[in-house]
């Protein structure tokens, strides 16, 4: 009787979890708008700065700012974040899509958490600021090469795209491992068991009723 007792305490508080909100929980309308917003911002930031670059740049003579910390040299990268698998421009582009439409499609309609919302809307920022690119930019549609103008010492050059897909996965990881958050702003579910005086008094009813 009490294994089944605290069973039923543990399932209990498993529900309770389930229902309770977690510490960042938005409506879901604020939090399907904190997603779009972000993503919109991020590729509008990454847009506006790859048609500067392309305006300005010069590829044979890179800028260079902050004592040569950031070198502004202008490349065409038909590989992945970072000049990654430059021989697979198709390939990335249909996997830029397939990310956007299970963002748009699952993960929009679900999102009630602020930073859920704010990690998967830098994920769309950076997919589709480099899937524009691939789509209107030569040599062709979902051929085209992805405009890359920032460069750190001993690091690929990459641009604001980039930049969000990074901070995206890092926050993902985080909220992942901190933030007992699921992506609808629920409490993650956890188990626990009965203390001693709650067995005790579970014992004490049974002997009662007995």
């Amino acid at each position: 009787m009490r294994d089944v007792q605290a069973t039923n305490r543990t399932t209990l508080t498993a529900a309770e979890d389930s229902s309770a909100k977690a510490k960042g929980y938005l409506r879901p309308v604020a939090a399907r708008a904190l997603l779009v917003g972000v993503a919109l911002l991020g590729a509008g930031v990454d847009v506006v700065t790859k048609i500067v670059a392309v305006a300005t740049l010069d590829p044979a003579d890179p800028p260079r700012l902050f004592g040569g910390l950031l070198r502004l040299r202008l490349i065409r990268n038909p590989g992945a974040a970072f000049s990654f698998a430059e021989s697979a421009t198709l390939v990335f582009s249909l996997f830029a899509l397939a990310v956007l439409i299970f963002v748009v499609g699952f993960l929009l309609p679900r999102v009630a958490h602020r930073g859920w919302a704010i990690a998967f809307g830098l994920l769309t920022a950076g997919v589709l600021g480099n899937l524009g690119d691939r789509v209107f930019r030569e040599p062709g549609f979902l051929r085209g090469h992805v405009v890359d103008f920032l460069q750190l010492p001993y690091w690929p050059v990459f641009n604001v795209a980039d930049m969000c897909v990074t901070s995206a996965a890092i926050l993902i990881m985080a909220l992942s491992i901190f933030s007992h958050a699921n992506l609808d702003g629920t409490v993650v579910a956890t188990t626990s068991e009965p203390t001693e005086s709650e067995s005790a008094t579970s014992d004490s009813a049974i002997e009662d009723d007995q």
